[in-house]
């Protein structure tokens, strides 16, 4: 199979549903071999055995809130295959409430998850690609990494850290062959919606309306592979349409999208 992903190793976190379900096929259908990763073994599993080539693909369940497991889950990891050429960094969860509302414990959830966890990942395999003068980090932001709407202060802020984070990474490793490419969603159909955990950390429990007409996690696949193989430093993943033009207009004319953050956000 002559593609740009076949033979190569690739560690996928978040990979039990959604845009990480999404990739392990896409993945596994251009000869890849894969880490599984997530909370759920039984659907990890599901997802391993949905696999074209499920006997190169492994199973390694992790909570990305217990960032003092992550060095070691990143070593099994790396021993899975004896090395790892793409980490893609997916899991997290999102958040639905008011600044006034949310609690100290609900922004510190979201930034262990949708953050630290991907910081400390990315600490324990960096030797590991330095050694090997070769790695890519995919790094699953989002556009509220790039612009902020109502109800979603702590997934925003978090999602804007993750560009500051490795836009820094990417200068430090460059120049040893080793590439950062940022992911930002709009609208993909997956329950990050369902799932957001609400003022007193409860699950939302409601699928977005935007989100029910977004982007097939298939289709969003296809997209992130293209930019994976450019080696793009970030790209836009969803269909065009209101996401894509807020990224514009929050970059030239702030002002109008503020305005618009009502109508545009919490829906």
């Amino acid at each position: 199979m002559n593609n740009g992903f076949n033979q190569k190793i690739i560690w996928i976190t978040g990979a039990s549903s959604g845009i990480g379900e999404a990739l392990a096929y896409a993945f596994s259908f251009r000869g890849a071999s894969l880490i599984l990763s997530g909370r759920r073994t039984a659907e990890l599993e599901r997802v391993q055995l949905s696999c074209r080539y499920p006997d190169q693909v492994k199973i390694l369940p992790l909570d990305l809130s217990e960032i003092a497991s992550l060095e070691n889950k990143t070593a099994e990891a790396i021993q899975c295959f004896g090395q790892i050429d793409i980490l893609i960094h997916n899991g997290g969860i999102s958040q639905r409430s008011l600044v006034i509302e949310t609690p100290m414990e609900v922004h510190r959830k979201v930034m262990e998850v949708d953050y630290f966890s991907y910081v400390a990942i990315s600490k324990a395999i960096l030797p590991h690609f330095l050694s090997r003068k070769a790695g890519h980090f995919v790094v699953t932001s989002s556009v509220m990494g790039k612009i902020g709407t109502p109800m979603r202060s702590a997934y925003a802020a978090a999602k804007h850290a993750l560009h500051g984070f490795f836009d820094c990474l990417r200068a430090e490793v460059s120049s040893h062959n080793i590439k950062v490419t940022i992911l930002t969603p709009g609208y993909i159909k997956t329950n990050v919606a369902l799932n957001a955990i609400t003022k007193d950390g409860s699950s939302l429990g409601k699928q977005s309306q935007n989100i029910a007409k977004g982007l097939t996690p298939g289709k969003a696949a296809v997209q992130i592979l293209k930019a994976i193989s450019r080696g793009s430093y970030e790209t836009y993943i969803g269909k065009f349409g209101g996401e894509k033009i807020s990224l514009w207009i929050m970059r030239f004319a702030p002002g109008i999208l503020i305005k618009k953050a009502p109508s545009f956000g919490p829906k």
